[in-house]
């Protein structure tokens, strides 16, 4: 079984309710596509996107800690864990991302929702870092598979949310130019 699959199935078992995850990076990918870079399966997490609504929620939402607990010491002896929940605001996204958000179907579970974002989010999202290399093959493989322009690529620039910290900026500058070409070479248009 897959790393991501094997996560999110150990984290269900140990929910006694549902709770609606929006996973993004490497799990997104392996999940929430046709034919992903094998690699994508072997990430040893599952990030995901808490939205600035379900931050008042999961707060005193002790059952999902628990779980989230229970899910990290279970897997902790193979180096897996869910540990990267991060709030809307701390990810590059368009200011309209949640209205795009796709529903994941796999792995099989009860308690858990599971959604990404739209692949052009997705593709923000992995700007994060600047030009990490393995982000960029990442955001290349999204541009190719959902044919992503670079019309596209420079809207959704336009439509992100403000990025305060500096560092971040810089690094959305540094991987700016690395996506862009990515979606001229992939011949999208």
């Amino acid at each position: 079984m897959d790393n991501p699959s094997l996560i999110l199935r150990t984290l269900d078992k140990h929910l006694t309710h549902e709770v609606r995850l929006v996973l993004y990076g490497r799990a997104a990918l392996w999940l929430g596509f046709k034919s992903p870079p094998p690699e994508a399966g072997g990430t040893q997490d599952v990030d995901a996107i808490i939205t600035t609504a379900q931050t008042v929620a999961l707060a005193t939402d002790v059952g999902f800690w628990n779980a989230i607990e229970a899910t990290n010491a279970e897997l902790a002896s193979r180096g897996l864990y869910m540990t990267h929940l991060f709030d809307e605001r701390e990810i590059f996204l368009r200011k309209q991302w949640q209205q795009d958000v796709v529903a994941i179907e796999r792995p099989i579970v009860q308690n858990v929702r599971l959604f990404r974002p739209a692949t052009i989010d997705l593709v923000l999202s992995k700007m994060m870092r600047g030009n990490d290399p393995q982000d960029m093959s990442d955001a290349g493989f999204m541009i190719r598979h959902d044919k992503i322009t670079e019309s596209q690529l420079s809207e959704a620039f336009s439509q992100m949310k403000p990025i305060d910290l500096v560092e971040l900026r810089d690094a959305f500058e540094s991987a700016k130019p690395v996506v862009l070409r990515l979606a001229r070479e992939s011949g999208a248009t």
